[in-house]
């Protein structure tokens, strides 16, 4: 006989208790998996959101919105990666970099140590030195200076200055804009290691007269530390300031460089400051360079050269117009080539204008210039069609990230990858 069957029962299947317990097991599981997957991805792209983030609110404060990160061109996770790896490097301590696309702070970064024997580590707030990257900074007083008539570019350096003695008196014929360019006619460097020696600047500008004179001022370009800083002088007898008060009054208070400042005192007060460093060996600050401050004496945080290469890319037209930054970028004289790096041989036709570099880059024009003194070193390179920047500060004697910013306008400007910072060769 067969058994009877069983009713079948009436209630949907998306009722039935297992088949209910089921689908939330199966959610809960693909949500954890979910948020594994986007907690990974979270920590791997911290430091690229801090960098960004870093870099964002530098814009607010300068009353401008950040950009929109999906119209970034550079892969900031690439350049986190190769700065990472260049900081592992036994002969880096400390590294801070500032990226600007479209006119604006995009990226702005820290990396390693302030002290290496400390552990100390670097941030976006650290100062730095700018070496000789402080030489734009005098040139651009002077051009603030000539437009509001206190001075002239084209006066003769003796009228501004009473120590600088040139071979047959060519101190009555070299202008501030031949020294502001290098071209007074002596020989590259003369007497810095006088300078290192710590003789005083005033004296050694008097010891030129009986060098042999290269050629006619403003004709040839010959590179100079201690003659440069004759823009020193000609601020201050034409404002009536000192050089710190100037640079604050003209540059650093308008443009908003709250950490800036052009004295060794500025930079061992910060709160937090770079010591110099021969490969991871703390070494001391070297105080000559600071005696001639229009040639060397500027310090800041990466911040703070963000803001001035984005005012010298024509950011800040309020302080900078553009018609004082044509003066200042123009090319005045053909320069030698630098080196023969091949990031440096990589820079073609290569110029100088008022305190800054020219060079032609795979078609694209960039100006830029770098610094170093002792255990400190600098750079700045922009391209001012594109409005795209990137400035880097590190307190080492280590060239290696000299090539770095190369490895971001190849980025930018949609080339193949290539290793210009070498970091497996020594």
């Amino acid at each position: 006989m067969t058994p009877p069957r069983r009713p079948r029962s009436s209630r949907p299947l998306w009722r039935d208790p297992l088949v209910v317990r089921s689908f939330y097991a199966l959610l809960a599981l693909a949500l954890l998996v979910e948020l594994l997957v986007i907690g990974r991805h979270f920590l791997a792209n911290r430091p690229v959101r801090q960098g960004i983030s870093a870099a964002a609110r530098a814009e607010r404060a300068l009353g401008a919105g950040p950009l929109n990160p999906r119209a970034y061109r550079v892969d900031y996770a690439h350049l986190d990666a190769r700065i990472r790896a260049l900081m592992e490097r036994k002969d880096m301590a400390g590294l801070a970099i500032a990226v600007i696309e479209d006119g604006q702070l995009s990226f702005i970064k820290a990396y390693g140590t302030v002290d290496a024997d400390t552990g100390e580590p670097a941030t976006v707030q650290t100062v730095w030195r700018w070496a000789s990257v402080s030489k734009g900074v005098a040139a651009t007083m002077e051009a603030l200076l000539a437009r509001q008539g206190k001075l002239r570019l084209d006066d003769p350096v003796s009228k501004w200055s009473s120590t600088l003695k040139l071979p047959h008196n060519n101190q009555n014929v070299a202008t501030l804009a031949d020294a502001l360019s290098h071209r007074l006619g002596i020989v590259k460097n003369a007497y810095d290691d006088r300078l290192e020696d710590n003789e005083d600047p005033a004296a050694i500008r008097g010891m030129y007269g009986p060098l042999f004179p290269m050629c006619p001022p403003g004709t040839c370009w010959a590179y100079q530390n201690v003659a440069f800083d004759v823009a020193h002088e000609a601020i201050s007898k034409a404002t009536g300031l000192t050089y710190e008060e100037a640079a604050r009054r003209y540059l650093f208070d308008p443009l908003g460089m709250t950490s800036a400042s052009t004295t060794q005192q500025g930079l061992m007060r910060s709160p937090s400051w770079a010591r110099p460093h021969a490969g991871r060996r703390p070494i001391p600050v070297q105080e000559a360079y600071y005696r001639i401050p229009a040639a060397g004496g500027v310090n800041s945080s990466i911040v703070d050269l963000g803001i001035w290469m984005r005012a010298q890319m024509g950011g800040a037209p309020n302080v900078l117009p553009q018609d004082l930054l044509f003066t200042l970028h123009v090319p005045r004289v053909f320069t030698p080539r630098r080196g023969l790096a091949h990031y440096d041989l990589a820079l073609k036709g290569s110029s100088y204008g008022l305190a800054f570099r020219q060079s032609d880059y795979e078609g694209h024009h960039l100006v830029w210039h770098r610094g170093a003194v002792r255990g400190s070193r600098s750079e700045m390179i922009f391209d001012p069609a594109a409005r795209f920047g990137v400035a880097m500060l590190w307190n080492s004697t280590s060239v290696k990230p000299t090539g770095l910013p190369l490895e971001v306008f190849d980025q930018y400007y949609r080339l193949p990858f290539h290793d210009w910072i070498e970091i497996g060769k020594p």
